[in-house]
């Protein structure tokens, strides 16, 4: 369970963040997190309430945003939806398709007392 770890990194953001800023509490954490970054929502909530308790984000929700994927291929010259990684462009079959989205896992905002 990987889940564990990015979690604890996710705390240790949010703790910096609190240094750096000199909020006491959070409510809410925002993350996205992308279709293909191969992060379960559900394990990383139960991760959360377990690695959270004693810090600022004690308490919080975890509000997580999914992000589809996207590609550009290289062959059509358009941007593309992904349904997976190294996947074949939707429109013309091949596979030359860089991902451009959906593999990301970011803090994106903190709501904070």
């Amino acid at each position: 369970m990987h889940e564990m770890a990015l979690t604890e990194s996710i705390v240790d953001i949010v703790s910096d963040e609190a240094r750096k800023q000199g909020f006491a509490k959070v409510r809410i954490v925002r993350l996205q997190i992308g279709a293909m970054a191969h992060v379960e929502p559900e394990a990383l909530r139960f991760c959360f309430d377990a690695v959270s308790r004693g810090t600022v984000a004690e308490g919080a929700t975890l509000d997580i945003r999914r992000l589809p994927g996207e590609g550009w291929c290289l062959d059509c010259g358009k941007t593309v939806p992904l349904e997976e990684r190294f996947g074949a462009c939707p429109e013309c079959g091949r596979r030359h398709v860089q991902m451009t989205s959906g593999d990301e896992l970011r803090v994106e905002e903190l709501e904070v007392d």
